[in-house]
């Protein structure tokens, strides 16, 4: 199973604080241990909100708003994808995890949806093998 295992933002973060030496060298080996288990397949820290946008969709109309956000506790700063067996497993490797953050910080683990999960809405089948084919121009590249 893919998940996507999700480091909140603080307000440390959103003010663009970069993490300490120690800090960037103890995520550096916790990353070298997830590629060596087979279990990262990508992961990357994000900048501040005031770096970014949102698009609100209503109906016809797109609205876009720029950074900063005021939710910290509800923003990313950043992310792994991981390949593991379970939920389980994804939270085991996660406590193993250095602390993120400075001070208190969260991690969200998000299980992705497989083909699999679609094939009850596509009873052809026809979505679902687009879908690969696609994945696989993908991986290809």
């Amino acid at each position: 199973m893919r998940v996507m295992v999700i480091v909140k933002a603080t307000k440390e973060s959103e003010t663009g604080v970069l993490p300490s030496t120690e800090l960037l060298e103890a995520m550096g080996k916790f990353n070298e241990e997830l590629v060596a288990a087979g279990v990262m397949l990508s992961g990357d820290g994000l900048k501040p909100s005031s770096a970014g946008a949102r698009v609100t969709f209503s109906g016809d109309e797109r609205i876009v708003t720029d950074g900063p956000f005021a939710e910290t506790k509800e923003l990313v700063a950043g992310y792994w994808v991981w390949k593991v067996d379970s939920m389980a497993d994804a939270i085991a490797w996660v406590k193993k995890c250095p602390p993120p953050m400075e001070g208190e910080s969260v991690i969200e683990i998000r299980p992705f949806y497989e083909l699999e999960d679609f094939a009850e809405i596509d009873p052809t089948g026809e979505l679902l093998e687009n879908e690969r084919k696609m994945r696989e121009e993908l991986e290809g590249k």
